[in-house]
C-alpha cells in the first residue's frame, strides 16, 4: 500500500447534495427551502425562534457570576464547642457523629463567636483569628488539617 492508494472506508463519505438544478433533480424550484418566508430568503438571525419569546428573554436576568471552584465549609463557633468535655480531641468526624455539624461539605471552619472555658485540642480545615485566640486563651490548641 502506498500513499496514493489511501481512501476513506466505504460508506464514510457521501455525495454533496446538488440543489437548484431543475425539477428533474428532485431538489429544484424552491431548492429545499420551502415556500416564501424569512428562511427561504436567507434572513433568519441566530437565536430567532419564529416569533416566540426567545430563550435569552425567557431566562431571568442575574448579575454577577457563580464561581466554579468555590469551596463550601461547614462553620461552627467556638461557643458551641464549650459543651464538650475538657481535654477532648475535637475532629470533624467527632462533630458529625455528635450531630453538632450535619454535613462537612469541603471542610470545617471554626469561627470565634461565643466563649470557651475548657481546654480543647481542635482539628479543622480553617480557623478564624479570633477562634485561634480564644482556643489558646483557654489553654487549648488549634491544629489545621
Amino acid at each position: 500500500m502506498r500513499l496514493h492508494d489511501l481512501k476513506p472506508a466505504s460508506g464514510a463519505t457521501s455525495r454533496r447534495k446538488v440543489i437548484g438544478r431543475g425539477i428533474g433533480s428532485g431538489h429544484g424550484k424552491t431548492s429545499t427551502r420551502g415556500h416564501n418566508g424569512n428562511k427561504a430568503r436567507g434572513q433568519v438571525r441566530p437565536g430567532f425562534e419564529g416569533g416566540q419569546t426567545p430563550l435569552h428573554r425567557r431566562l431571568p436576568h442575574r448579575r454577577g457570576f457563580t464561581p466554579v471552584n468555590k469551596k463550601y465549609f461547614a462553620i461552627i463557633n467556638v461557643g458551641e464547642l464549650d459543651g464538650l468535655d475538657a481535654d477532648t480531641l475535637v475532629t470533624p468526624d467527632l462533630l458529625v457523629k455528635q450531630g453538632v455539624v450535619r454535613d462537612l461539605h469541603d471542610g470545617l471552619k471554626i469561627l470565634g463567636d461565643g466563649e470557651l472555658s475548657k481546654r480543647l485540642t481542635v482539628q479543622a480545615h480553617r480557623f478564624s483569628r479570633t477562634a485561634i485566640q480564644k482556643l489558646e486563651a483557654a489553654g487549648g490548641k488549634a491544629e489545621v488539617i
